[in-house]
């Protein structure tokens, strides 16, 4: 699997150690200095999206961080392996908030981040195999052609 898409791989590697960054290490103490904390202020001075909560956003954002994952485990994995990469994906989150909770005391492990990471990943999953879906379309049309012409197969 790697091998043949060194490239996704390595860009799946990439984008992880990213997560992983980004959720494994410790805080910042003020949580109004994070990014996070810019956009909730931001979305509460537009009179529209003033209902928006900090949790509201934090729930987006987590959602948001694991739809490229779900595209990399597809494309990983094959179309046929979805279900594989929605299942690695949870796991992984799950274990993102075990270590949070063991670990990162100034951290908040939270359920619900593994829920908005879950609903994350299966949107990831579902654009991957959108994506691929055409190219999948093309083979089997390829592969129904040449056997049709195939003068071994008609007999």
């Amino acid at each position: 699997m790697f091998r043949q898409h060194p490239i996704i791989s390595a860009t799946t590697v990439a984008y992880l150690a990213v997560v992983g960054w980004l959720t494994l290490t410790p805080s910042i103490n003020a949580p109004q200095a994070s990014w996070l904390w810019w956009t909730y202020r931001a979305l509460g001075r537009w009179n529209p999206t003033s209902w928006v909560t900090f949790n509201g956003v934090e729930f987006v954002a987590n959602a948001l961080m694991f739809v490229p994952v779900g595209v990399f485990f597809v494309l990983l994995l094959g179309r046929s392996r979805w279900w594989a990469a929605i299942i690695l994906g949870i796991i992984g989150s799950c274990w993102i908030e075990l270590a949070q909770y063991l670990w990162l005391p100034e951290r908040t492990a939270d359920a619900r981040d593994i829920f908005s990471n879950g609903i994350g990943m299966t949107v990831g999953v579902v654009i991957a195999e959108l994506i691929t879906w055409p190219v999948l379309r093309r083979r089997r049309r390829a592969i129904t052609t040449t056997h049709a012409t195939d003068p071994v197969s008609v007999r």
